[in-house]
């Protein structure tokens, strides 16, 4: 898929990941561009940028998604590209309460659900779309100091596994952004779960949002910004009780339960 003049929607579009994809497919010849985010002023920045449009909307509402597609089709046209891309993270550990698990799930897996649910019967009715949803490295490894983190990035994995396979001949393309660590507001901050994620370096979103473009090109369905991820699934695959003989002791290390 070429970006250039497609309409594309972009959440958790005000900053980070989501703000570097908008200029990049601006650059890349986007018709139109929505950014869109709870935080509506860092949407309209974002539109800013772009000559784009800036929405609002909690992710985590499904009504909120349902009326951002309505919206967007009623006034620009067919949305071709729906970046899911929103995401949080919270829920280090088994004890973490539950509504931190809840308010997790609901933003890194039903968001991605909701998108679908609205917006697969009007691509499939006009011959395809696709859908950019972004997970991490950590819905095909797991996460160091991040449980609900790690739990709901697989689970948005399998969401797009399903779509790809139950869609794919109706012409709905499907790929799954899966970086390790990436220089953003939600790496901002001193954890385990960053250093882990940190472990083979930090990319900047610019970085990123090229390797996007290229594998939106070849319509991969995993989009690997860190190529080494793909040698850590193989691993996985291969020995699984040796990669969890490893990531084990990676967390030791990085918990300082061993020396470093």
């Amino acid at each position: 898929m070429e970006v250039k003049d497609k309409i594309i929607v972009i959440t958790g579009g005000g900053s980070g990941i989501g703000r570097a994809l908008a200029v990049r497919f601006h650059a890349e010849g986007a018709k139109k561009i929505v950014a869109v985010d709870i935080n509506l002023s860092n949407a309209e920045d974002t539109a800013q940028m772009v000559d784009g449009v800036a929405m609002m909307a909690d992710v985590a509402v499904e009504a909120d998604i349902q009326r951002v597609i309505e919206d967007t089709e009623s006034t620009l046209g067919p949305i071709d590209l729906f970046c899911s891309n929103a995401g949080v993270g919270m829920g280090e550990n088994i004890d973490s309460p539950n509504e931190e698990w809840q308010t997790i799930w609901d933003i890194n897996v039903m968001s991605h659900v909701y998108a679908a649910r609205h917006l697969v019967p009007r691509m499939v009715s006009r011959g395809g779309g696709y859908f950019l949803n972004t997970s991490s490295a950590a819905g095909l490894l797991n996460q160091i100091g991040g449980a609900a983190y790690g739990v709901t990035k697989h689970a948005a994995v399998g969401f797009g596994e399903w779509l790809a396979i139950h869609h794919k001949h109706e012409g709905i393309k499907v790929s799954m952004l899966c970086p390790q660590a990436v220089r953003t507001p939600m790496t901002a901050i001193d954890n385990d779960a960053v250093a882990a994620a940190a472990n083979n370096g930090m990319i900047e979103p610019e970085e990123l949002a090229e390797t996007v473009v290229e594998g939106l090109r070849k319509e991969s369905f995993l989009i690997l910004p860190h190529p080494v991820v793909l040698d850590y699934m193989r691993n996985k695959t291969t020995d699984y009780d040796r990669w969890i003989g490893g990531m084990s002791r990676l967390m030791q290390k990085i918990t300082g339960l061993i020396p470093k």
